[in-house]
Formats: C-alpha cells, sequence, structure tokens
C-alpha cells in the first residue's frame, strides 16, 4: 500500500471546501458502452468524444445521453436517425443511471417485491432521495461449457452483490465482490499454467479437479470534486485508454489494481493522470509473504481538435523502487520522459497518439501508436534493429452498417513489433501480476479483428467475432521479443527482428453469441466458439467449445486471445 502514503499529500491538497456533484463510474463489459459507441458517432456529440478513457463517468455521459433523448422528444433529433432499437435503449440507459437522468414513471416496477425490492426495474434495492442514493444489486452468472475432445466438466460460477451511491451528490462510491469457480477449455488452463496466473483475476487457488481454479474479484472505489472541473477517484479496480477492442496503452485484460485518478475536463480538454500500484509476480506465495511492489504512472490528454477529431497524447512510466513511489512522477503536468532522463532511472516510458475521427455522422475511424523505444534512423535503415520498439492499431467502427438498421461492424488491426512492452527486469516490464498490462498477446503480433453486432429487437442481442492473429514465439531458447516477461537482455543480436519471426504460430478465434434480455440486466447466453492454433514447430490445436449460460448484472466472462 505504499503509494497510498505517496500520495496522500497530493490528495488532501486537492481535497475541496465546497464540493461539486459527483458520480460513480459505468462498469466495463456493461451493455451500455454500446450504445455509447452509436450515439457518439450517429449524433456527432462532441462531449462524447473524450470515450476513449474508460470507465465512463455516469453523470457526464448520463447528461449527454439526456439531452440527446430531449431532442428526439422535442423532435429536434431527425439528423441522428435514431432507429426504434435506440430510443429502447436509451430509456433503458437512463433508467439504469436513474440518479442523474429525469424521474419518469416508465422506472418503476408494477409490482415491487414485498414493497421493498424492485421498485424500479433496474434495481434490486434502491434508495434516491435529495441527499442519498443507494442502488443494490446480485452479481451472479453462471456458464456450462462442452468443448470438443474434452471430458472434463467445464464451467464458470461467479456469485456475488454489488452497490453504488452518492452522500448529498458530493462523495461516490461503489463496491463489486464475486466469489468465482471455474474450468476453463483447455487452451486457457494452459495459458494458466503458463503464466501462473487467471486472466484478469490476481490471487487464486487450485479448485477440486485439475483444471479448476478458485477466486475473489474485489473492486471498489471512492470520488470526489476538487473543483468544478476536477474529478478525483480513489480505488482498486481496472482502467482502459482507447477506442478500439484492444488497447495498446492500457487495458483490462490484467487484475484490478490500486490506483488514484485525478481528471481535468474543460473547454475542448480533457486531462486524466493515473497512478498505479501493481504486482510484478503472480506466482502463489504460502503463509505471510508480502509480495514486491511496482508502480505505473500516466498522463493523457484528450483534445477536441474540432466538433469530429479527437486527439489524444499518452504519456506513461512503468517502475520500481524500494519500498515507496517515486515523488518525482507526482507532478501531474510533468512529461514522464524528461522525468525519467533527468533521474538517471532506466524506467520503462513509452508514449504515444491517439486518434478519432468521426465521418459524417456514419462511420468512426480510430487507431493508436505507440512507442516503446526507437532510433529514427534504424526505421529508415529497415535492418530489423531490436530497440525499434513500437505498435501501432488503426479501426473503424460503421453503425447501423449498409442501411441495416442496428447493425454494427467493427473492424481492427493490431501490429507490435518484438520486444515492445519488455524491460530488463520485472519491475519495469509492462505487465501486472505475470499478466500484459495492454494487449494479452503481448510483443511480435499482427492481429486482425471483426465484430459484428445485430438487435434486431429490443431483447435479442447477436454477436458474431473473428480474430486472426499470427505471432512468433521463442524457439530453441532463442528469445525472439514475443515474451514480454522475458528481459530483452537474453536476445542473441541486435538486428534481424521481424513482427512474426521465430516459432510461427496462426491463430483464427471464431465466435457466435445470441444474447436475450428475459428482464432488466439478466441476461440467457448461448455461444458457440472454434478456435484454430498452429504453431510451425508443433501440431494443430483446434478448439471447439459451446456454451451455455445466464448472467445477471454482470459482463460475460470471454477468453479472446
Amino acid at each position: 500500500m505504499q503509494i497510498i502514503k505517496s500520495v496522500r499529500t497530493l490528495v488532501f491538497l486537492l481535497l475541496p471546501i465546497v464540493s461539486f456533484s459527483q458520480s460513480s463510474y459505468l462498469p466495463l463489459g456493461s451493455k451500455d458502452y454500446k450504445l455509447l459507441d452509436r450515439l457518439e458517432i450517429k449524433t456527432g456529440n462532441s462531449n462524447l468524444n473524450y470515450s476513449t478513457i474508460k470507465p465512463y463517468n455516469r453523470r457526464l455521459v448520463t447528461a449527454e445521453v439526456e439531452a440527446i433523448d430531449s431532442m428526439d422528444a422535442a423532435g429536434d433529433s431527425a439528423s441522428f436517425n435514431l432507429t426504434k432499437i435506440d430510443k429502447y435503449n436509451i430509456q433503458s440507459f437512463l433508467m439504469n443511471n436513474s440518479e442523474w437522468s429525469k424521474p419518469r414513471e416508465s422506472y418503476n416496477s408494477k409490482k415491487p417485491i414485498f414493497n421493498t425490492f424492485y421498485k424500479t426495474k433496474g434495481n434490486l434495492y434502491e434508495v434516491n432521495t435529495k441527499d442519498f442514493f443507494l442502488a443494490v444489486n446480485p452479481a451472479i452468472q453462471y456458464q456450462q461449457m462442452f468443448e470438443k475432445g474434452n471430458s472434463q466438466k467445464l464451467f464458470y460460477n461467479s456469485r456475488g452483490l454489488s452497490f453504488r451511491g452518492m452522500i448529498s451528490r458530493k462523495v461516490a462510491f461503489d463496491f463489486y465482490l464475486t466469489d468465482n469457480q471455474e474450468r476453463d477449455p483447455l487452451y486457457v488452463q494452459e495459458w494458466i499454467r503458463t503464466h501462473a496466473a487467471v486472466p484478469g483475476a490476481r490471487f487464486y487457488k487450485d479448485f477440486k479437479a485439475i483444471g479448476g481454479v478458485d477466486y475473489f474479484d474485489g473492486r471498489g472505489s471512492v470520488s470526489f470534486n476538487a473543483s468544478k472541473y476536477i474529478d478525483i477517484q480513489f480505488g482498486y479496480d481496472k482502467n482502459f485508454i482507447g477506442d478500439g477492442y484492444r488497447s495498446l496503452f492500457l487495458s483490462d485484460f490484467s487484475g484490478n489494481a490500486l490506483f488514484l485518478k485525478i481528471n481535468t475536463r474543460i473547454w475542448k480538454f480533457n486531462y486524466e493522470n493515473l497512478f498505479m500500484e501493481l504486482i510484478p509476480d503472480g506466482r502463489r506465495v504460502m503463509g505471510d509473504e508480502l509480495l514486491a511492489r511496482k508502480y505505473f504512472r500516466m498522463n493523457y490528454l484528450s483534445i477536441n481538435a474540432t466538433k469530429w477529431l479527437n486527439v489524444g497524447i499518452f504519456d506513461a512510466v512503468m517502475f520500481g523502487r524500494k519500498d515507496h513511489f517515486d515523488f518525482q512522477y507526482l507532478n501531474p503536468v510533468l512529461f514522464l520522459r524528461s522525468a525519467e532522463s533527468d533521474i538517471g532511472s532506466k524506467d520503462n516510458a513509452v508514449v504515444g497518439l491517439n486518434v478519432k475521427a468521426n465521418i459524417k455522422k456514419k462511420v468512426q475511424v480510430y487507431g493508436q501508436l505507440l512507442l516503446d523505444e526507437f532510433k529514427l534512423n534504424e526505421m529508415v535503415k529497415n535492418r530489423g534493429f531490436w530497440a525499434n520498439k513500437f505498435g501501432y492499431q488503426v479501426g473503424v467502427k460503421y453503425p447501423d452498417a449498409f442501411g441495416i438498421p442496428n447493425l454494427d461492424l467493427q473492424l481492427e488491426s493490431n501490429r507490435v513489433r518484438p520486444f515492445t512492452y519488455s524491460h530488463f527486469d520485472s519491475l519495469s516490464d509492462y505487465t501486472h501480476f505475470h499478466q500484459p498490462f495492454a494487449h494479452p498477446l503481448g510483443a511480435n503480433f499482427q492481429e486482425r479483428i471483426a465484430i459484428v453486432k445485430y438487435q434486431p429487437v429490443h431483447n435479442l442481442y447477436l454477436q458474431a467475432k473473428f480474430i486472426y492473429y499470427y505471432q512468433g514465439l521463442d524457439l530453441f531458447g532463442i528469445n525472439y521479443g514475443s515474451n514480454i516477461f522475458t528481459s530483452y537482455t537474453t536476445r542473441d543480436k541486435n538486428y534481424g527482428y521481424y513482427v512474426g519471426d521465430g516459432d510461427k504460430v496462426k491463430s483464427l478465434n471464431t465466435s457466435f453469441l445470441a444474447s436475450y434480455e428475459v428482464k432488466e440486466n439478466l441476461f440467457i447466453d448461448a455461444n458457440l466458439q472454434h478456435r484454430t492454433y498452429k504453431v510451425a514447430s508443433g501440431a494443430d490445436s483446434p478448439t471447439t467449445v459451446f456454451s451455455l449460460g445466464f448472467r445477471w448484472n454482470m459482463s460475460r466472462r470471454e477468453f479472446d486471445f
């Protein structure tokens, strides 16, 4: 908990004498993200252009959705081309964020249980008064999986509770805790054995038969305003920077982490500072043994250059210090690369550029460029210099594709060169709890993604997803730069590294999902997945899995790697 001591003084300096309205955040994976994507593109709402930074502040996004709904009710939204499904989803969104939306009779249940539970359709238990808001909900998910050629009983079983609230609209809080047991498809079991970690989780125990794991997933935060334009959130959760399905900057793939976030939004600028305490080693310890710590510090400046163009500048550093956060990195306006040089460190600093353009309220084009380390003259010579470590993303989102209402298409390409994200020790590599901190594949890969989403009626959600990639793995003990947990000092040469070099693997992960919403936030899911995995030096490893289950107030557990 060293980061708490390190940032405590900064927090106290920012504490306000008078607080403004504060809000909790939309959990990552919520169905609302799909709606907000569509509204951002179709309405040209410039305030939704800040959606690169996730999770979203409920107060801010609800205000924009409420404004769109009011314009539609007044007949001023013809240019938005909202479909009937859009309008239905808007009402669902506003109901699920009732602390910030206008009261509506349609939110209320006709037959509350014991006149106490489900008074409103969106929450099991809700209190909504002038000075206090509280929403309490169960968090439950169960999936039964059947894998071709695997006699094991595969399942995912999660039970827990979530709640969020506000006190006098000045302090907001949220909490989420689930107890989870799962036995996943064989390729996921192999990933867990290799990394000594469960994707997206932290400490875990073995559960019953071989391949089963047991772990808690606990998240929570407290938020308040330092001023009208500055929000502060302190918590234990996940964060995401980007507009794509993947992020090359910061993703939610690894486990939860302790963080302090300061977000400043004024005029055309949205500036976020993020301080995090991470764990470099995911090994499971017995008894009272304190794991080592490392730290992450990020600045992200998002600028609405025009109503349709958003540009973001990313600047981060991953570092380790014995028993303390480095106070050099506490300056919220500091360019971290210069600070790294000033203190003579060899920390892992990265910079990046994020661009998003909404074209004629029909299509969104987005992309990222990540620079870990590079030499311009070596890039020009194109000799495969090992230290030219960078990656890029290019993508497009197309709502109501080809004129078909409620059909959304997303295409994305991600490419990361060998040795990107890696460093000379585990305290500075771009990882957390022995899991990649950005893209789940690590480095030395080319990936292409196609996602088709269709909501033909109010309660039915259909999705087809295709993820293809090739990657160069290590071969005969030679480091080809894909394993970001391995020190780059173990390479055997300085030149001749190109994407895909090494033991080349090709994989295609295809899935088809049908989700039916029985009642608000209660889904029945059926999914068919087929994954091929062909390694140049070995045999093919195909996977076919069918799963059937339900979830209540939870996003679906998936393994897209």
